[in-house]
């Protein structure tokens, strides 16, 4: 059904409708956000012990050009939370189309060694870059920043590698891995 724009209107469900003056729900939320398509990323870092640390975000973006400034979120019951909320330096690694299985991996709670079996390598102060990503982004941590149950990550960029020109990202949509088309 198009409106008077020739926008398609979504139907609503009952789980998902949020009535004016009426609480927001969890589940929709959820799925209000979810219908934002996003890239995904693995985000890198060395814990308080010199342990390399990744996780997968779909929370990450630029935020300035002057100075150079990116951020992602980090959900504050992840498992690395602890060892990325004292980093004093990240990389982000953008992920490509064929990489949803690196994706998953850097997402599963409990995995000890994440970097097993992932190609990457390390740059001179020791942080982890994945090998085959679209960009890899090292930066400094600018600032830190509560966001509810997440904090804001801030940082500056100080270097970057681009993959290949041609590759294609990996597209998250409404829980699902996808392509650019």
């Amino acid at each position: 059904m198009a409106d008077s724009s020739g926008l398609r209107k979504e139907a609503t469900t009952a789980a998902a409708a949020v009535e004016p003056g009426s609480a927001v729900t969890e589940a929709a939320f959820k799925a209000a956000c979810g219908r934002y398509a996003t890239g995904v990323s693995i985000v890198t870092g060395l814990g308080p012990d010199g342990r390399k640390e990744g996780l997968t975000v779909n929370s990450f973006t630029s935020l300035s050009l002057d100075p150079p400034l990116v951020l992602f979120c980090l959900d504050k019951q992840a498992g690395s939370f602890e060892a990325f909320a004292a980093v004093e330096r990240f990389a982000v690694n953008v992920l490509s189309e064929d990489q949803a299985d690196v994706s998953t991996h850097f997402a599963k709670p409990g995995v000890r060694d994440k970097f097993a079996g992932v190609a990457h390598d390390v740059d001179a102060d020791g942080l982890p870059m994945l090998s085959a990503a679209l960009a890899r982004i090292a930066c400094d941590v600018e600032a830190r920043h509560e966001g509810g149950d997440h904090i804001i990550l801030v940082g500056r960029v100080r270097r970057i590698d681009l993959g290949d020109e041609a590759g294609r990202p990996l597209v998250y949509f409404r829980g699902r891995y996808g392509k650019f088309i």
